[in-house]
């Protein structure tokens, strides 16, 4: 048994937490499985690798490009509360899950494993679970274990003497909701790629379906002589707004309107001293630069999306066929970003932040016990993500409006529940869409109801796709196996 566990230690610290090896290993066995030479076999495996690293590249470097405009938000307003970020949160359970509970991170682990395993089982009995995603991002899984970790405990604390039923019952709630949750993004993710054959598996699941949906009901289609609104890349700009045709350059203009205020608000004094900006050099230029590559980041990460998804949307027909039947991988929401409007991205992003602030603002107001600085993880890959879905169903209105609702969503649903369970203390949360709206639901109906809450919540996870499959029986599972065909049926429809 140790040795297996020592095997499984080493899997998950240096391939399954490295989603870049994870992609690979995944597209290595899906050649493999395919009957592909080794030449074929390797050069695939290197080109999804060296893919998601790109995309890593693009992602780090939106990250890292905006925190002088984050950090400083904090420091000039002088606030000192949690962040909503998935590194803060986890960082927050590691320091805190010992002394709140008693209790070592090391079980998160095994807890991954047992939850991957259920994910697993879930997507090879397709055909009566109506599961058509596997969950492939193994670091997104391993913050969301650690989150899962502590909210279980603090709702179940009869758990903590009870290592076994603690693991089983904390690996049926997560294999479930990645198994659930990835597959509610197929159909938007198959209708936005035009059938590239993959879904979401990220922190944000629920939320894109959920908008998905809102954007269709609410901007979409009033009545059958009506077309769609249409999204903002259809949008055919007059005169000199022509140039916003162009995503680069509106990217790059939409940055330089708001984030070059806010960093001209904070001051070249400020940035001077943080460290950001040299001694001496031109303030304009800083701002320039500094915004512009938002652009230059984002069309790496398209260039990283493109150049590994093809490889591993073709390699996973071999477990598809040899393993799991019917199933797709669930992968990192940045993909979608090689997909779509890229303008819907940016300004799903800033209407994310305008929600953000003001919600923040709200709680300032308010005097809340607990305050909220806002992630850039959180505001950009989830209003981001958001953005782009609704633009397809709703047009530039439902960009601007609900991903605005959604970084409100964030901050008040971070706030609170890690407030009321005792993360905030520790300086984080996770805070992305459905860990600040969907978990702390689950929370609450188990803190209450005890096991019949955790039956509840594993009943209506199981019920959501059953409920999918009645609604297009004959479209179900045609979107994923032959997704021309589904566009087929759906016209004669």
């Amino acid at each position: 048994m140790d040795i297996l566990i020592t095997i499984w230690e080493y899997f998950a610290n240096n391939i399954l937490q490295k989603p870049e090896f994870m992609i690979g290993f995944i597209v290595m066995i899906g050649y493999i499985l395919l009957g592909k030479p080794w030449y074929e076999t390797l050069g695939g495996t290197l080109k999804a690798i060296v893919g998601y690293l790109i995309l890593m590249v693009g992602s780090i470097g939106l990250t890292s490009n905006f925190r002088p405009v984050l950090v400083g938000l904090k420091d000039r307003f002088q606030m000192d509360a949690m962040v909503i970020d998935p590194y803060f949160g986890q960082n927050a359970v590691t320091a805190g899950v010992e002394e709140v509970f008693g209790k070592g991170f090391g079980d998160v682990m095994i807890l991954l494993l047992l939850a991957f395993i259920v994910n697993i089982i879930l997507v090879r009995f397709s055909k009566y679970t109506k599961m058509r995603a596997l969950f492939t991002t193994g670091h997104i899984q391993v913050q969301q274990a650690a989150t899962a970790y502590w909210l279980i405990l603090f709702a179940l604390p009869m758990l903590s003497d009870n290592r076994l039923g603690l693991l089983i019952v904390m690996a049926l709630l997560l294999g479930a909701y990645w198994s659930v949750g990835a597959n509610v993004t197929v159909k938007p993710c198959q209708e936005i790629t035009d059938g590239a054959g993959f879904c979401i598996a990220h922190q944000q699941m629920f939320g894109i379906a959920i908008n998905y949906w809102l954007a269709g009901k609410l901007f979409g289609k009033k009545n059958k002589k009506q077309d769609e609104n249409k999204d903002i890349d259809d949008i055919e700009m007059p005169g000199w707004m022509a140039m916003f045709n162009d995503n680069m350059v509106s990217a790059s203009i939409l940055m330089l309107a708001f984030f070059g205020a806010i960093l001209y608000i904070l001051g070249e004094d400020y940035l001077i001293q943080g460290g950001f900006m040299k001694q001496g050099d031109s303030m304009l230029f800083y701002v320039i630069e500094t915004c512009l590559y938002f652009a230059v980041n984002l069309a790496i990460l398209q260039l990283g999306v493109r150049t590994f998804v093809a490889e591993l949307t073709n390699s996973f027909q071999g477990i598809a066929n040899k393993l799991l039947p019917g199933a797709i991988p669930g992968v990192d929401c940045a993909v979608i970003f090689g997909f779509g409007s890229q303008n819907a991205v940016t300004l799903g992003f800033i209407a994310g932040f305008f929600g953000q602030m003001i919600a923040i603002a709200a709680l300032v107001l308010l005097q809340s016990p607990v305050l909220v600085i806002a992630g850039f993880v959180p505001v950009f890959f989830d209003n981001g993500s958001i953005g782009l879905f609704v633009n397809k169903r709703g047009g530039l209105k439902a960009t601007l409006i609900l991903p605005f609702i959604s970084g409100i969503c964030q901050v008040f649903g971070s706030a609170i529940i890690a407030g009321w369970v005792g993360m905030a203390a520790y300086g984080g949360y996770l805070g992305m869409w459905d860990w600040a709206i969907i978990w702390p639901i689950f929370t609450v109906a188990m803190e209450y109801l005890s096991y019949i809450g955790v039956a509840i919540i594993l009943i209506a996870m199981i019920v959501i796709p059953q409920l999918e499959y009645r609604k297009d029986k004959e479209g179900y599972f045609l979107i994923t196996e032959d997704y021309e065909a589904y566009k087929e049926l759906k016209a004669t429809k």
